[in-house]
């Protein structure tokens, strides 16, 4: 059984059209008057028409885009915008390749629960032997197959290092981190300057 529309009584229709009359349509050129009385609820909606596609022929070569859509800022950008907590004129140079690194660990091949660890034992002797400058090698990493609809990152540990050093128990010690000059490993290395022995 189909229930029959209420009509509007006098002063439903009386505030009805002060509304429409103080408003303003967003997109006039599309804005139509609506009759309260007359709005028929079955009547469909006219929809927009989609833009025409243009021709493809099989065989057509497609553009790549398999890893051009990454929205998130490069690791590089995100550490070179990072604000500098240690001496600026130390800083430069450690950048630019001129202050050796006191101690250095290498995480190639290790996996990230073999990674966590030894990196947290190695940072920890070394500011206990009072280090200021260590070198973490993590490697570029390889491009994987990336199969799935979520673009996967290159290189799960040089992505992962600079998580682990902002957080406990290494955030403590360590008071800036860097992208490695190419000397020293480039995009593939961390510098990691460490706070003075307490």
């Amino acid at each position: 059984m189909t229930r029959r529309p209420r009509r509007l009584t006098p002063e439903e229709r009386e505030l009805w059209s002060r509304v429409a009359a103080a408003t303003t349509a967003l997109h006039p050129e599309h804005a139509r008057r609506i009759d309260p009385e007359a709005a028929d609820p079955k009547t469909p909606v006219p929809h927009r028409t989609k833009p025409a596609l243009p021709d493809f022929r099989i065989g057509e070569s497609v553009p790549d885009v398999a890893f051009g859509h990454d929205l998130a800022p490069s690791l590089s950008d995100r550490l070179a915008r990072t604000p500098v907590r240690m001496d600026r004129k130390a800083h430069k140079q450690m950048t630019r390749g001129k202050l050796a690194p006191e101690a250095r660990i290498d995480l190639h091949g290790m996996t990230l629960a073999q990674a966590h660890p030894a990196l947290t034992g190695f940072l920890r002797d070394a500011h206990a032997r009072g280090v200021r400058l260590a070198l973490v090698i993590t490697g570029k990493g390889r491009r994987g197959a990336d199969d799935g609809p979520i673009p996967q990152r290159q290189g799960v540990l040089r992505h992962q290092v600079p998580v682990w050093l902002n957080q406990p128990p290494l955030g403590a010690i360590v008071l800036q981190v860097a992208e490695a000059h190419l000397r020293h490993g480039g995009s593939g290395a961390y510098y990691v300057y460490l706070r003075r022995g307490g």
